[in-house]
């Protein structure tokens, strides 16, 4: 293979056979449940990464459905968003993912820096309630509860949430597993249409996991749910902070 052959074809890995097609990636009849809870504010400043700021000590833990998705197919996430401000402007940092998919594990890391892990959440209805699960391996290590549809949600305050940008901590390890790019990403969903959105009580528990320590944010209270379904894309990422720029 000639080296502009390989320039040509070369935009994910393995280079003859790669794990995604590119992107912008389109998803339909996504279904969220997110539970809003409050944390201390302690265990946030410990994880959200400088220059984002904290506001209030909250965490969004998301469980999503994702049936159909162009390039990533069909599977199931679940992870927490912490509410943050950029330069003064509201937005989330994705702080953990875990899903059972390898081409949006793969396709999530390399190109935005999403924090995917594989593991096996699930979202299910047991007869008025809806229930998300994350095992890791066969430990159980969240478990999410909350009433099925029973208020509609004002879906302009929603649509206004979706479409707020979202961060991201591009790592990724040079040959000597030094760090060879450390970034702050900024990604935006977009071309939202929220089909059906309902609000609920909701329970939520999180456990301790060495390697899905979703639990390392305590709930402290929870604080609002909301379960709703919509067409949206996943659009590609832009770097707003370069943490290796001044060793360079």
């Amino acid at each position: 293979m000639k080296v502009e052959d390989i320039l040509k074809h070369a935009y994910a890995m393995p280079l003859t056979n790669p794990s995604y097609p590119p992107g912008p990636y389109r998803f339909f009849d996504r279904e969220y449940i997110i539970i809003t809870y409050r944390t201390t504010r302690e265990a946030l400043e410990a994880v959200v990464p400088e220059p984002l700021e904290i506001d209030e000590p909250l965490v969004k833990y998301e469980f999503i459905r994702m049936p159909d998705s162009t390039g990533f197919g069909d599977y199931t996430e679940t992870g927490q968003v912490i509410p943050v401000r950029y330069r003064g402007q509201a937005g989330g940092y994705v702080h953990s993912m875990y899903l059972d998919d390898d081409a949006p594990i793969t396709g999530g890391r390399e190109i935005w820096g999403f924090p995917k892990k594989l593991a096996n959440p699930k979202i299910v209805n047991e007869g008025e309630v809806i229930v998300g699960t994350l095992h890791y391996g066969s430990v159980l290590c969240a478990t999410g509860t909350m009433g099925y549809k029973h208020k509609p949600v004002d879906q302009g305050p929603l649509l206004a949430a979706l479409s707020e940008p979202n961060y991201l901590i591009k790592i990724v390890p040079h040959v000597d597993a030094t760090p060879r790019i450390c970034e702050l990403v900024r990604y935006y969903l977009t071309d939202i249409t929220i089909k059906e959105a309902w609000t609920s009580p909701a329970a939520l528990d999180l456990r301790p996991h060495v390697m899905a320590d979703v639990a390392r944010l305590p709930v402290l209270e929870v604080v609002s749910a909301v379960h709703f379904t919509a067409n949206l894309t996943l659009g590609l990422g832009e770097v707003v902070h370069d943490y290796l720029a001044e060793r360079r």
